[in-house]
């Protein structure tokens, strides 16, 4: 079971400082992609969609190697939430560049993510990347639908005080959150600072989860949110037993 950090070198950054991030030297079999370039290519594929980008936030870590970014989109797919899109990429080989779908809940701005990150090619050149963002947004468009359904059958599943104590210590354990973070969630879960999750379900849950989360660092961040996404099976695979 993780412990708390006190102490991280990861932190929040504008694009600017994303674009100032030098990028290591290619080698035969490997290339590196800027981290701006990644995020320039999901907006210009946004953009040629018709949509536009309402905020955005990217975090570094590991010395900048490794990149994180939510960027939360202007149309409204429902009045609960706006689509939103999860980016990241690294420069140690750690994990290729992807993006994934989520969600940005309104009345919290708390991030939900669905399924996985996907850009299909680890080792990829610049001159790749447009085409590749483009084809994963494909993916990206049926994505939607089936998360988002998803997220909505979490308010029809009742949750007992008992089994939301044994989800958090599961996710604990499975390292979505720190065991330090046990009882936060659980206190969250049963008085939520916002009255739209007092009904017990697996979606109040789910949200005392993301509430928590709003401190995290980009990278223990990124692990949280895949991991609730496995846990609570919002990426349309079986739960976990």
């Amino acid at each position: 079971m993780p412990l708390c950090l006190a102490n991280s070198t990861d932190k929040y950054v504008d694009r600017d400082t994303l674009a100032l991030v030098p990028t290591p030297k290619p080698t035969a079999t490997w290339r590196p992609v800027p981290h701006i370039d990644v995020v320039n290519a999901v907006e210009n594929t946004i953009s040629n969609r018709g949509m536009s980008i309402e905020s955005e936030r990217f975090g570094l870590a590991r010395d900048q190697q490794k990149m994180f970014g939510v960027l939360t989109l202007t149309n409204r797919s429902n009045p609960e939430w706006t689509r939103c899109i999860g980016v990241r990429n690294s420069h140690d080989q750690s994990f290729a560049a992807g993006i994934c779908c989520g969600v940005s809940v309104l009345v919290c701005s708390n991030l939900c993510f669905g399924g996985e990150f996907v850009i299909k090619r680890r080792h990829t050149s610049g001159i790749d990347l447009a085409s590749m963002v483009e084809e994963t947004m494909d993916t990206l468009a049926d994505s939607y639908i089936s998360f988002e359904e998803r997220l909505l059958n979490l308010h029809d599943e009742p949750m007992t005080d008992d089994h939301a104590r044994i989800f958090i210590v599961k996710a604990a354990e499975y390292g979505a959150i720190p065991s330090c973070d046990i009882l936060a969630v659980f206190s969250e879960y049963l008085e939520p600072r916002h009255k739209e999750f007092r009904e017990r379900s697996q979606r109040s849950l789910l949200n005392a989860f993301t509430e928590i989360a709003h401190k995290y660092k980009p990278a223990r961040f990124d692990i949280c949110n895949r991991r609730l996404t496995r846990l609570f099976a919002l990426d349309g695979q079986p739960a976990l037993a």
